[in-house]
């Protein structure tokens, strides 16, 4: 054994006996207990941070502690290898996103086998590779026979430029994030999966979800957005209009109908497009409401405007004309792109009618009163009362819903109906590198999908994007084709797939990656799924987990698992945040400074109020702690840390540093503890070794300091069990096995009987530790002796007998302040407790000249004395 601990070569002789006996290679053993732990996988950006290596690492802790209870351990890992990050470096670097996603995947690999990760590569998938998304293609070709998915016309947020579809978040004041053209909206055809269908399964079965942290799953409910609500219908005015026919709106608030002053829509409506012909200012208005952004969030922050419109409806209660205006914070694809307006019970509505002068008309008696002021308050929006509402008067919210839906009912203009904010899920997207969608468009037959036997439609790979649209749409040689059914000269579609489509469903191809009768091996999706422990960011706590979710529920109706939900238990990770530093520039902007290039002053408490640029010695802000990005410049590389340090030292801090559910922030004295604490279990472990192992311990014949050395390395067994087995709190583990080492590092080493508590305690250190640091506590494991690696070991188990005290150190207070300490017998009465502590010479000396009126005894801990 080495005298001094070097990681490099000893976590290199690890990874390599791991590797040549295929330690983490798994298969189905009937009859054996599975654990399926599963990180959320990467996307190939280029490099590993901190947050991969946090992430992986919980994994990891947890997936080692399961195999060494005795379960059939799966850990597999893949590539999130889609999306819209490698055609724009193809496009900055003029390379094929194929060949920048493969060279990153190449060196991420070589990177996260440098942390230890107890991983069976053999189940890798790549979700850009044919064999992977063949198999999403088969599945779309399948529901779009059914009808679960299908295509229509949907808005979007167009770059006339670029020529392409983007996101909300790409759209920055109303121009494209590249082009800088103003952006248009634009109804393009798209393909939908119906996910509104399972909305109700979606949110109900959340209950059944034990293992889901209560802020996921109502981050969850409100997304879906089950209301109950009433489709109500106003009549045309023929006389305005030129024709019958009706405005549907859909409200949550029946109860307010009375207050309706006027009806609102969006720039798309047909109502909108017969008002605005002949009206050249309106339809200025209408285009540019069309050019705005389709998100929910921006049209409820932006400004509030509209146009009146010649047009009027009836109200279906009392007939009255309500007038029709065009208003930019309605829109189409959301309800029926109208809504009543009620103004004095809406806050959008309100300030919409106080900007323009409209009617504002209470019927509903809140606690703010009877009347409406000229500023909104939160106390209009409550359910009351009905007030001002003819036959509705006096009626609560329930009372008016039921009324009201009778008198619509009656007139043929209303009915109640349970709405869900969810909405079809639109997957079309303008795109080079994503997998392309298997439909033929033929002349006669319509959108057909590709035959089974004719996939995958692969993506050519040697593309290289140049932003103008999808490079799919210019190549005569990948969209010309024949119509699988007619045989006639047709086109392919060249939209690809929302890349949140590959990692919908890839937990469930890990079960059987190589398999080639279909998207997944039943039998073996079945062994291993649902996931037992799923790890990711909070960031994907609503979209990727409700996808996978449903496509769980899609694959399980089409005969390919039986399980109903994906993931059992969800651990979501707090994000690794370090300090920033920055000086503003002449144009306001900022430069922002890596902590490593920076020189700190601390105050007494180690508190940062002071920084200089290391290079000209000139002051810079300090921008406070930020999570780690390339944009605030306060990444750490995880390579460095692992080349200077060691995978194990990297490891141990980042589950030391705090819960896993917390942010873990970077410290550069936290690195260094870690490493230093790895250094003195290795120094210990040394000196032990070179005396010679020692023989097996006699527990029966242990001195009381003995017994105590003993009753330390058993706490810390009981307590990290606890801590890494039931909570995940694996800084409150390591904080025992410091506790554990503080005692060995000054137990006995004299006599045999000292030697073997030594061993047993250093072997528990290993034990403990091998979830976290696998390559020391590997090399620990054979320096102590043992044949077996440690990988192949049990947890330790509890001793109960050792945690026995024969006896115990009681606290005596006087009036509950300190005043002594006496050591009883463990089996010692209550009143052999109390009339020790009476006798105490402190108890004595405190309790002089006063009487004792009562004394009180905490069981194992204290006893105190009242006294005046």
């Amino acid at each position: 054994m080495h005298e001094q601990y070097q990681p490099r070569e000893i976590e290199a002789a690890a990874q390599s006996h791991w590797d040549a006996q295929k330690s983490f290679v798994v298969s189905e053993q009937p009859g054996k207990e599975t654990f399926y732990c599963l990180s959320m996988f990467p996307y190939p950006s280029g490099k590993l941070h901190m947050g991969h290596v946090r992430n992986y690492t919980i994994g990891d802790v947890i997936s080692r502690y399961q195999r060494m209870l005795g379960k059939n351990v799966l850990q597999p890992m893949g590539w999130d290898a889609f999306g819209m990050p490698a055609e724009n470096a193809a496009m900055k670097n003029n390379v094929a996103p194929a060949k920048w996603t493969y060279e990153n995947i190449a060196y991420m690999k070589t990177q996260l086998k440098s942390l230890g990760l107890a991983i069976d590569w053999t189940r890798e998938v790549t979700t850009c590779k044919p064999d992977y998304y063949r198999w999403e293609q088969w599945l779309f070709t399948r529901l779009f026979e059914k009808g679960v998915i299908y295509r229509k016309n949907g808005t979007v947020n167009w770059d006339p430029v670029d020529q392409t579809v983007l996101a909300n978040e790409q759209v920055i004041d109303g121009r494209g994030w590249r082009s800088g053209a103003v952006i248009e909206k634009r109804e393009i055809p798209m393909y939908y999966f119906k996910i509104t269908a399972y909305a109700e399964e979606l949110l109900s079965s959340l209950d059944d979800l034990d293992g889901w942290p209560e802020q996921v799953k109502t981050m969850q409910r409100n997304w879906i957005g089950k209301s109950r609500g009433m489709e109500v219908s106003f009549p045309y005015d023929v006389a305005s209009i030129g024709s019958a026919g009706k405005l549907n709106v859909f409200t949550t608030r029946p109860d307010t109908l009375m207050g309706a002053t006027y009806v609102a829509v969006a720039a798309e409506h047909p109502l909108a497009t017969l008002a605005a012909q002949g009206n050249p200012e309106l339809q200025a208005f209408i285009d540019e409401c069309k050019s705005g952004s389709v998100a929910e969030a921006d049209v409820a922050t932006q400004e509030k405007r509209g146009m009146p419109t010649p047009l009027f409806v009836e109200h279906p209660l009392t007939g009255d004309k309500l007038p029709v205006w065009v208003a930019n914070y309605v829109l189409m694809h959301y309800g029926d792109g109208a809504v009543m307006a009620v103004p004095a019970h809406d806050e959008r509505d309100f300030e919409f009618a106080s900007k323009y002068q409209l009617p504002i008309k209470a019927v509903v008696r809140t606690s703010a009163g009877d009347e409406v002021g000229s500023e909104w308050q939160a106390a209009y929006g409550e359910h009351g009362t009905l007030i001002n509402s003819g036959e509705f008067d006096g009626l609560d919210f329930v009372g008016a819903f039921d009324a009201i839906e009778v008198a619509l009912l009656k007139k043929h203009l209303g009915k109640s109906r349970t709405q869900f904010r969810l909405r079809d899920w639109g997957i079309s997207r303008q795109r080079y590198w994503g997998c392309p969608i298997p439909i033929v468009h033929c002349e006669s037959c319509g959108d057909v999908p590709v035959p089974e036997d004719q996939l995958p439609v692969v993506l050519p790979e040697d593309v290289v994007p140049d932003g103008a649209g999808s490079p799919l749409a210019r190549m005569p040689e990948f969209y010309e084709c024949s119509c699988p059914q007619c045989g006639a000269p047709a086109k392919r579609e060249t939209d690809t797939m929302d890349t949140f489509v590959e990692s919908s469903w890839y937990f469930a191809r890990y079960a059987s990656p190589h398999y080639t009768g279909g998207m997944v091996d039943p039998a073996a999706a079945n062994h291993w799924l649902p996931v037992d422990q799923y790890i990711g960011g909070i960031e994907h706590a609503i979209l990727h987990l409700l996808y996978a979710r449903f496509f769980h529920k899609l694959m399980r109706d089409e005969g390919l698992l039986s399980s109903d939900e994906p993931f059992k238990n969800l651990l979501t990770q707090g994000m690794v945040v370090a300090e920033t530093y920055y000086r503003v520039l002449e144009n306001g902007g900022k430069d922002w400074f890596n902590p490593a290039d920076v020189e700190i002053e601390r105050d007494a408490k180690g508190k940062v109020i002071a920084a200089k640029l290391a290079s000209d010695g000139l002051p810079v802000e300090i921008g406070g702690t930020e999570k780690m990005s390339k944009s605030k410049n306060n990444g750490v590389d995880p390579q460095a840390m692992i080349d200077a340090y060691g995978a194990d030292t990297c490891r141990l801090f980042m589950m030391f540093a705090s819960p896993p559910d917390m942010s873990c922030e970077w410290s550069d004295a936290g690195i260094e503890g870690a490493n230093r604490f790895l250094r003195r279990v290795w120094r210990l472990a040394h000196g032990h070794v070179g005396k010679g192992l020692p023989a097996a311990l006699d527990t029966a014949s242990l001195s009381d300091v003995q017994k105590d050395v003993r009753r330390a390395i058993h706490q810390a067994i009981r307590q990290a069990t606890q801590d890494i087995g039931q909570h995940h709190k694996f800084n409150t583990a390591i904080a025992q096995v410091m506790t554990l080492m503080n005692v060995l590092e000054k137990a006995a080493q004299d006599s045999a009987q000292d030697r073997a508590l030594l061993q047993e305690g250093l072997e528990t250190v290993a034990l403990l530790l091998a979830p976290i640091t696998p390559h020391i506590s590997h090399e620990l494991w054979q320096e102590l002796g043992h044949e077996d690696v440690i990988i192949d070991a049990a947890w330790p188990a509890v001793d109960d007998s050792a945690l026995v005290q024969d006896n115990l150190t009681l606290v005596v207070q006087v009036n509950g302040k300190l005043r002594g300490q006496i050591d009883m017998p463990a089996s010692a009465s209550r009143e052999e407790i109390e009339a020790a502590a009476r006798v105490n010479e402190n108890v004595l000396r405190f309790t002089e000249g006063l009487s004792i009126r009562k004394v009180i005894v905490v069981p194992g801990k204290l006893v105190n004395i009242v006294a005046n």
